[in-house]
């Protein structure tokens, strides 16, 4: 029960922000409120980054670049995420990454951009509480941790899609937004991924080189799994003649809505015909091998490979300036492969694990 002590006993900072306000319960009403208070003290403090920039905590190893730039269509509908110190623990990090579509993308994207990390941070404390008092709990389980986070997004995930159905401010029938995000909660990533945003991971191969690993899959309509689902609620997916290669999810009876992803918040008009906003979670428990994880949405993988992305963010000397860097060499792709198509939005973050010195070693010695 150690490990969870411990965790447990940096919950228990967090809920004297809300003295005399149900602070010290786990129920919906006092873990909202709990989460809430963090995330303004979060913010009070500087720990969290919403729009190009970095953050990096005095002290920490961890470093986030994060960098957005607007693409052709209109206003910017990506949007970005970085809270350090997550939940009261020195040792987690949360990142997330949202690319809205629709007329009200960029109000849905910011929307659950702002609710999805303390919803999800109340239904984790509840969860942890729960283990806590589990008699029969090991914590010496590799998965109990991953257990509990996942059950978090699940349930997180859910909610927010209820909620933004019945928001009052903000048209969600034609409009929604993707979300990629994970936790870094020391040694341990989880992943919960709903759309075509993509995490790459970067390790250090035996003889020193950069290898990329993607993380997550892109939930497009014409992934089998995926089509079958939709299908199977008489929702239709095919190209337009104009548009050879790119599948698009369908009505019954309309050329409408024509989403190019199988999952998303939001977009209530294809929710009862196979458009769905469950995440897929993922884990991985990081090495002394693994030097940074990229979150970024897909108009940076529409023109450029998993590997060339890591190098790009490898090769670059200030790690401040990675996520720019990548943004800005997958713009000048977009001109060079996508000449007459107008440019996406292009956002990423780059997450590095390790300090400078450690991560040059690491590049030049294999392990």
């Amino acid at each position: 029960m150690g490990h969870f002590s411990t965790m447990f006993n940096g919950l228990a900072r967090s809920f004297s922000f809300k003295k005399g306000r149900n602070s010290g319960s786990l129920d919906d009403g006092g873990g909202r409120e709990s989460a809430k208070a963090m995330l303004k003290d979060a913010k009070r403090k500087d720990s969290i980054l919403c729009t190009s920039g970095v953050l990096n905590s005095e002290g920490s190893d961890t470093f986030a670049s994060v960098f957005s730039k607007k693409g052709e269509k209109g206003v910017n509908q990506d949007c970005c995420i970085v809270w350090e110190e997550f939940g009261c623990q020195e040792d987690m990090i949360f990142c997330g990454i949202f690319d809205g579509h629709g007329p009200w993308g960029h109000f849905v994207a910011k929307t659950v951009r702002e609710s999805l990390p303390p919803s999800l941070l109340c239904h984790w404390q509840q969860g942890l509480a729960q283990a806590f008092l589990d008699p029969e709990l090991d914590s010496e389980k590799k998965h109990q941790r991953y257990d509990i986070w996942k059950h978090s997004y699940l349930r997180t995930c859910a909610a927010i899609d209820r909620e933004l159905e019945q928001h009052r401010k903000i048209d969600t029938f034609y409009s929604g937004t993707t979300a990629l995000s994970i936790v870094k909660q020391g040694e341990l990533v989880v992943l919960a991924n709903v759309g075509d945003s993509r995490a790459v991971l970067a390790t250090t191969s035996d003889d020193g080189s950069v290898v990329a690993v993607q993380l997550t899959v892109d939930f497009k309509p014409n992934l089998p799994q995926e089509t079958e689902r939709i299908i199977q609620c008489n929702g239709r997916v095919f190209c337009l003649s104009d548009e050879p290669g790119v599948h698009r999810v369908w009505l019954p009876n309309e050329e409408s809505p024509g989403l190019a992803m199988s999952r998303a918040f939001g977009d209530y008009c294809i929710k009862d015909f196979g458009l769905i906003s469950v995440p897929e979670v993922t884990h991985r428990s990081i090495t002394s091998r693994d030097q940074f994880i990229i979150l970024a949405t897909d108009g940076v993988w529409d023109v450029v490979t998993n590997q060339e992305a890591v190098e790009i963010v490898s090769s670059t000397p200030d790690r401040a300036k990675a996520s720019k860097r990548l943004v800005e060499c997958a713009v000048r792709a977009w001109k060079r492969k996508r000449r007459g198509i107008a440019m996406d939005d292009i956002s990423a973050i780059c997450l590095f694990f390790h300090s400078s010195s450690e991560q040059e070693h690491h590049l030049v010695s294999p392990l």
